[in-house]
């Protein structure tokens, strides 16, 4: 695993994830491979929408698709939200340290500090 993921590709990655119909699509996924028709039926997407939001999905690395004859599965990538798991944790050791370091000054101020 790498210590430190790269920008564009979190980029790409939060890209994705930021709209809700693309989120859909992920739920969706997560129960199962499906077409591009499959997903674009339960939301009221024509079917050229669809696909749009399945590249980004793709790009991003969210998911990935296999074409046989003229249906293409999608299915979800599984280590797909490791990157970004990564760097909220880093986010969440950094913001957490701060907050023990504001903590162990607090304590040494004593009670007048706060």
């Amino acid at each position: 695993m790498r210590t430190q993921a790269d920008p564009a590709r979190l980029d790409r990655l939060f890209f994705a994830l930021s709209d809700g119909q693309r989120r859909g699509m992920l739920d969706r996924l997560s129960h199962g491979p499906a077409s591009a028709s499959e997903l674009a039926e339960p939301l009221g997407m024509a079917l050229p929408s669809a696909v749009k939001h399945l590249a980004v999905l793709e790009e991003g690395g969210l998911v990935a698709s296999r074409k046989v004859g003229r249906v293409r599965t999608y299915t979800v990538e599984p280590r797909a939200l490791d990157a970004m798991e990564a760097w909220v944790a880093r986010r969440r050791k950094q913001l957490n340290a701060q907050f023990d370091r504001l903590a162990a000054y607090l304590a040494e101020k004593g009670p007048a500090a706060t």
